[in-house]
């Protein structure tokens, strides 16, 4: 959530970078500040109706020990007033702060300076492309075929279990989901990242700290009993951890890692490109999570970024990175990039991961501070990555390595796996 400190001093640069996200409501911005000019008029207001009240009952005090009632009481009168009128101020002052909250929570975060200008993705801009995209022998498929060729992945069971988008995973398609899943998480903690468990599902008070709540109820399973909701990703409970929690600033950077499945309703998706392992309702994934002094953050997410890219080269895989434009990024973003992986079989690019640092942005709503050098507590930054989701990397991985014997699995894989191919 943006601070409104900074929007009243900073008005016009916000505008233009709400513009740039293309948030639609950016007249909102001048009845925020016009609640907020009123709401400090109405605080001076009760100040010193305080003050006044203070003094007024210190004289009547006075005048009573010296025994002029009458003129105690007609100032009895006037404090009579003034609590009334400090009363009104209250009721109008809890709600400008209910009015200003609700402008303010739908105010998406702001794209730092080197964010692209765009609304699609195809304004994204690729930064960066490695590998060379393999040439597959004649009657390659696709990984959907290629799952029912080999018995390795059952949509049409999952189908029946639960509904589309739940997949079942069978033999060596289970033991690739948790080859990946280990190797994943020890690549992380190699990489100094400290493993964490974390609960599959979240209440409200978390969904809000990282911007999932208001923002995106609808695309979250609600388990409406209890006010539950199934999470979207480990960077949920994972970063709440830190809710409502002052840290100290040699603590800082805070590493984390964490595998969990996670559940995404996916609304209004359909067609052929979301065919197989395109586009799940569940999926796993692994995440890492850093909360970081704002010193840090950039290196930080350049860290993430190489820490990702690490792990696609050891799968053997083509990808390309992308900076995402304005119009593109998550609500809660200040800047992402996407990492896509080529899936010869479909002839097209696939995500694979998104690696994000979001600023004071969650950290305002999450009350996550620390303690700097001058005693002042601050709001950290907070940056996450997928390194990485399986579905669309186990896609790719399958079409790629594909040969006429089988499939054959990545070299850094196979202490994992057990096994050199699926055939």
């Amino acid at each position: 959530m943006l601070q409104i400190n900074f929007i009243r001093e900073n008005a016009e640069a916000v505008k233009a970078g709400l513009a740039k996200k293309h948030f639609k409501n950016i007249v909102a911005v001048d009845e925020l500040l016009q609640l907020d000019e009123e709401k400090r008029k109405a605080q001076v207001a009760t100040e010193s109706n305080a003050a006044e009240a203070n003094q007024l009952a210190k004289k009547i005090g006075e005048l009573m020990k010296a025994g002029n009632k009458e003129e105690a009481e007609v100032i009895k009168a006037r404090t009579s007033e003034i609590k009334e009128n400090s009363k009104q101020l209250e009721e109008r002052l809890k709600q400008l702060e209910e009015e200003i909250f609700n402008i303010l929570v739908t105010f998406p975060n702001l794209p730092i300076s080197t964010v692209p200008e765009g609304r699609t993705p195809e304004e994204n801009v690729t930064v960066y492309t490695h590998g060379s995209i393999p040439i597959l022998h004649e009657g390659a498929m696709p990984h959907w075929e290629l799952a029912a060729k080999y018995d390795i992945i059952d949509f049409e069971l999952g189908n029946k279990i639960t509904g589309a988008g739940f997949p079942v995973y069978k033999g060596k398609g289970a033991r690739l989901q948790r080859a990946l899943i280990n190797f994943f998480l020890d690549e992380a903690t190699k990489a100094g990242y400290h493993e964490i468990m974390p609960p599959l599902m979240i209440n409200a008070d978390s969904g809000f700290g990282t911007g999932q709540l208001p923002d995106k109820e609808g695309q979250m399973y609600h388990v409406t009993v209890d006010d539950l909701y199934l999470i979207p990703t480990a960077e949920v409970p994972i970063t709440n951890l830190y809710r409502d929690v002052i840290l100290k600033e040699e603590e800082l950077p805070i590493k984390n890692v964490g595998y969990t499945p996670c559940f995404r309703r996916e609304a209004g998706s359909y067609g052929a490109h979301v065919r197989g392992l395109n586009r799940l309702h569940q999926f796993d994934k692994v995440e890492i999570v850093q909360i970081a002094s704002p010193s840090q953050s950039a290196a930080l997410l350049d860290e993430m970024v190489m820490h990702v890219q690490g792990l696609l080269e050891k799968l053997e895989l083509p990808y390309r990175i992308l900076c995402l434009c304005g119009g593109d990024m998550s609500f809660s973003s200040a800047i992402t990039y996407d990492f896509e992986t080529f899936c010869v079989a479909q002839d097209r690019w696939l995500e694979v991961s998104s690696t994000s640092n979001f600023e004071t942005f969650q950290a305002n709503r999450l009350k996550c501070r620390y303690k700097g050098a001058d005693g002042k507590n601050q709001l950290v930054h907070t940056l996450n990555g997928s390194a990485l989701a399986l579905p669309r990397i186990v896609a790719t991985l399958l079409e790629n390595h594909q040969t006429p014997e089988g499939i054959k699995i990545p070299k850094a894989l196979i202490p994992y796996t057990g096994f050199e191919f699926i055939n």
